[in-house]
Formats: C-alpha cells, structure tokens, sequence
C-alpha cells in the first residue's frame, strides 16, 4: 500500500523524494526518520512532516555530515551553522592539503625525481609553517651557539621565516624544499658558522666585522657595474673602488695602502661571501613571494681582487 489517509508508503516518498527505497529504508533503520504509523500489515507509513525531514536528512548528508551529526541537528542537540563552521575548517584544511600535494606532484613532473626524492618532498611540503620556523631556528642555533656574536644582527637574520601559501607555485615550492635541504646540509652549517668564528673574532678584536649595510650596497653595486662593463679588478675603477674600501675599514695605525692591509680586507670579505648563503635569501624571497633578491656573490669577488690587485 502506497497511500493511506492522507500518509505515504516507503514507494510513493521514494518517488516524490528521488531518493532509492533502500536509502529511505536505512534512514528509518537508523532512528533519523522514524514512520509516522503503521498499516495494520506492518508497513511504514509517512506524513508530509516526515517527508520534509527526509529532504533536510539528504541535504545535511549531501553536505557532508555524517549520521550522527545529522541526528543530533534532527534532535535539536547542536545546530546546523554550528556544524557548518566545523566543517568549513575541516574542509579547508582539506584543500590546503590537495593544493600541496598537487605542487608536490608538479614540482615531481618538472624536475623528473626519483621516488627517494618525491617522498622527501612531499615530507618536507607537508611541514606547517611553525614546523618550518624551527627547523629555522634551530639552523641559526647550531651556527651561532657558544659564539660572541652581534646578537641583535643574527636575531634579524633568523627572524625571517620562511611561509609557503595555502596554494603554493610549483617554483615556491622546489623553493622551500631546496632550502629545507640547504639549512640541513651539514657543508653549509660549517660554512655558517665558520663566518660566526670570524664574526666573532673580529669582535674580540675590537673590530667591525659587519661593515654598515649601505656602504656594502654601494660597493656591490659599483662591483657589479665594473663587472657588467668587463673591467678587469686592477683598472683604474677597481683600484679607486678598493681605495674607498680599504680607508672603509682601516682604523687607527692601520694604512689602507698597505697590500698585506688590503690582502686581509680582502680576506675577511671573501671568508664572509658564500653562494651558498646568498642562495639562502634568495630561496627565501621566493617562498615568501618577496622581491627577487640579485646575485652578488661575482661583484664581491670582483672586489676582493681588486683589493689583492
């Protein structure tokens, strides 16, 4: 029987609902949509109220709850907007992941890796970016630690972290995993911290072992133009450029012409140059989507041949 007085047999609410029998049968099993009677065979029997219920259950269902949340919006225990918000933040946690796991996956085609390789990478592109920042700090610790360095120079140096966004390009992250790898690289923390020792020691010394940033801006900068021109170090630009450096960093009794002066300038430069390190930051401005950051490292060594020149 389909229809009595005025109530609806499980066939006719499946044909007014679209929803199969089975499905309508197994919400009644489950207590979400209890018949509102009974024939006197036993059959279930619907009304109009239980049919609007059935419509609510398929689109809480269809929203993505789950049995037990649609039976406590049905009892009234919690509320659909309160689910709503849950599922909102489960979901986009979902999406960030998917996102990443298709840069992981682009990033895989682009660079044609080993399978060794795609599950480094997907490790390293699944860290949060709290997991992120202490892998950080916990490079800048290592390289500094036990060292009488400027505190509040290497404290800026590694209070820039590094932030995939929720929908990274796949160049943001070969990015982040090539700087996962650089900062882990033992060559490089020796290299680090070998320029903290000379940081250090300057400092005992009495020394400046970071010359202000924006004369090395204009040394670079001049470096580089000399460089682009095709000026060898010992041209009359490269003496005068190493002229101004050399009075730069003498102090008191030292003579900025004196060549074994000028050859430990120069060292000193070159100790604190590494392309490895310069990489570093500009791995970073990738991630972070700063600015691109030039390559200088070929202009510093410009330099510290024009001072030996």
């Amino acid at each position: 029987m389909s229809r009595v007085d005025g109530m609806f047999g499980i066939g006719e609410l499946s044909r007014r609902t679209g929803l199969p029998v089975k499905t309508i049968r197994f919400y009644s099993d489950e207590g979400l949509l209890p018949p509102t009677d009974r024939t006197s065979s036993g059959y279930r029997l619907y009304d109009t109220a239980a049919m609007a219920r059935l419509e609510l259950i398929r689109t809480l269902r269809e929203l993505g709850l789950g049995l037990t949340e649609v039976a406590a919006v049905l009892a009234e225990e919690t509320t659909v907007s309160q689910l709503a918000r849950r599922h909102i933040d489960a979901l986009d946690e979902q999406i960030r992941r998917l996102r990443l796991r298709r840069a992981v996956l682009r990033a895989v085609v682009k660079r044609k890796s080993e399978p060794e390789e795609v599950k480094l990478m997907n490790k390293l592109a699944s860290m949060s970016d709290e997991e992120r920042a202490r892998l950080v700090d916990e490079f800048w610790t290592e390289v500094t630690e036990g060292l009488d360095v400027d505190r509040e120079f290497y404290a800026r140096m590694s209070s820039a972290k590094p932030q995939l966004p929720d929908d990274p390009s796949p160049d943001q992250l070969e990015a982040w995993i090539e700087f996962a790898e650089l900062i882990q690289d033992p060559g490089f923390r020796a290299a680090i911290r070998t320029m903290g020792e000379g940081h250090a020691a300057a400092r005992s010394a009495g020394g400046d072992p970071v010359p202000p940033q924006e004369d090395w801006a204009t040394w670079s900068e001049r470096a580089q133009s000399a460089l682009d021109d095709g000026l060898a170090p010992g041209s009359p630009e490269g003496r005068a450029l190493a002229d101004e450096v050399a009075r730069a960093w003498a102090t008191s009794g030292q003579d900025p012409a004196d060549r074994a002066f000028r050859a430990e300038v120069a060292d000193r430069i070159a100790a604190g140059t590494d392309r490895r390190a310069e990489r570093y930051w500009q791995l970073l401005a990738t991630i972070n989507g700063w600015a691109p950051i030039p390559t200088r490292v070929p202009a510093v060594e410009w330099l510290t041949a024009a001072l030996r020149a």
